[in-house]
């Protein structure tokens, strides 16, 4: 117990000495991530991906980083340590530096890849920061949140260390996804392949936003996802509506009526067995109820009355598996709307998965069931015999499955965490058990056998992925400490 209570003491100490180190830092920071983001990393795009490797190599290197570009089947990872030491846990970071297309006509800037500094709508020259900060200021532009911001932070906080010459107290491995707004396709074979060189003791990932409320934020887990198409069939070709609308069979009918069948008004999957295997203990759902979510302003902010009733609130809705349409296909609409009955229509459908379920499983079920209304089922469209032969026929196709994760909140690893982000910051802890987005880190759990936890460090309402992506300005400074703390803090 002492010598847990010394290690704090000494993090508290190291870290209160460097606070103005820290905020030294932040315009470097900005000035940095301002060059990063000038170089458009679009997922899509290879030599996008190369110049960004590149300008990573540079970065790195200068930190007295030994570096690597790693061959997938898909687009290189980027991989640097720090010179091993005998004896040291290792600390393996992971981290992505590719990002979602952008279309400059939906941002309120003429280049999402030039980042703007902005004090609401209005935006400030960059020699405004010459005379201080203001923390609700917002950085705009491609993956300034999602996820360059964190690679620039994690960099930065590094120079902190070395401009005071303080050891990192235990190794340190990073490695940079290129194809996670991709889904990570090559990621499982890759971590195979490169195991001995990721060998590490933990894995700590800095992706997605900290909870609404502000507070410092652990996530212990996210869930996996799989996807499957279905497509439902009626005349072959689309057909007049006046002719045979009363005749031949709308496959939208039917989907409708397939899709019904699966889910009841509360939101409830009706697929016999498919939340199998989940149970919720009383401190689980005490974890759970601690997280200080707002479920008015939740409700406010999607524009509706009512949630459905998986589970008791939003985070125990998080923990079971879901059943989405993420989108329906069928005919025309809008001015290009046609009278016909159309030869088909599409439903694609995500499933987010915990670790208690099983995907491949989960589509199994779904798939037993469409069977158990009567269709034939076929993985390519029906010939003309099948046709012939069957009333109700269904195209059922799927894709791979990213696996979940969850960390014991109560591990070694856990624990010195949560104690890293208490005494950085100073403030109550917001720990979730499970997120409800999915990171496809599950390679690196499985194949290296460690613990993983997220440690989020940007602000919730960031718009990744989507038009006028921005962080903070007082995220900056978060980011830095809550690096520099845990960059500083031994392991034992």
């Amino acid at each position: 117990m002492k010598k847990i209570f010394l290690t704090f003491f000494l993090a508290i100490t190291c870290l209160s000495y460097s606070q103005k180190a820290l905020k030294k830092q932040i315009v470097p920071t900005i000035n940095e991530l301002k060059e990063f983001i000038a170089i458009p990393n679009d997922a899509l795009e290879h030599s996008d991906i190369m110049r960004n490797i590149f300008w990573l190599e540079k970065q790195f290197k200068e930190r007295g980083f030994n570096t690597a570009q790693l061959p997938t089947e898909g687009e290189p990872l980027f991989f640097a340590n720090l010179p091993m030491k005998e004896g040291l846990p290792t600390l393996l970071f992971y981290m992505h530096f590719d990002g979602q297309a952008v279309d400059p006509s939906k941002w309120n800037q003429s280049n999402p890849y030039e980042l703007v500094l902005r004090d609401g709508d209005t935006n400030l020259d960059w020699s405004t920061l010459e005379n201080g900060i203001d923390n609700e200021w917002r950085l705009y532009g491609r993956s300034a949140s999602d996820d360059k911001g964190p690679i620039v932070m994690f960099l930065n906080a590094i120079d902190v260390l070395k401009a005071e010459g303080k050891e990192i107290p235990f190794n340190i491995k990073v490695i940079l996804d290129s194809e996670e707004e991709k889904g990570s396709k090559p990621l499982p074979k890759a971590v195979k392949q490169y195991k001995s060189l990721l060998k590490s003791d933990y894995l700590l990932i800095s992706d997605g936003p900290i909870h609404p409320s502000g507070k410092p934020t652990l996530a212990y887990g996210c869930r996996g996802i799989t996807t499957v198409t279905l497509t439902t069939y009626g005349p072959v070709k689309p057909q007049h509506s006046g002719h045979f609308g009363n005749y031949a069979p709308n496959p939208s009918f039917r989907m409708a009526s397939l899709l019904s069948s699966m889910k009841d008004e509360r939101g409830m999957v009706l697929i016999p067995g498919y939340y199998d295997g989940i149970t919720l203990d009383e401190l689980t759902k005490e974890l759970l109820s601690s997280v200080p979510d707002d479920q008015s302003a939740i409700l406010s902010r999607l524009s509706i009355k009512t949630a459905e009733t998986v589970g008791a609130n939003y985070q125990e809705s998080l923990q079971y598996p879901s059943l989405n349409v993420r989108g329906i296909n069928s005919g025309w609409t809008g001015s290009k709307a046609r009278t016909i009955v159309p030869d088909r229509t599409i439903a694609e459908i995500d499933i987010r998965l915990v670790p208690e379920s099983d995907g491949d499983r989960l589509k199994e079920l779904v798939k037993k069931h469409i069977k158990s209304k009567g269709y034939f089922i076929v993985d390519k469209d029906p010939t003309q015999q099948e046709r012939a032969s069957h009333d109700k026929i269904l195209k059922f196709e799927s894709r791979g499955v990213t696996k979940p994760f969850r960390t014991d909140i109560d591990s070694p690893f856990s624990n010195w965490l949560q104690g890293v982000m208490k005494n950085t910051h100073g403030d109550e802890l917001v720990r979730i058990r499970i997120m409800g987005g999915t990171v496809p880190i599950s390679p690196f759990i499985n194949e290296l056998d460690i613990p993983a936890i997220l440690v989020p460090i940007v602000n919730a309402d960031n718009n990744q992925h989507s038009p006028n992506e921005n962080i903070k300005v007082g995220m900056i400074e978060y980011g830095l400490k809550t690096f520099y703390g845990i960059l500083t803090t031994p392991m034992n």
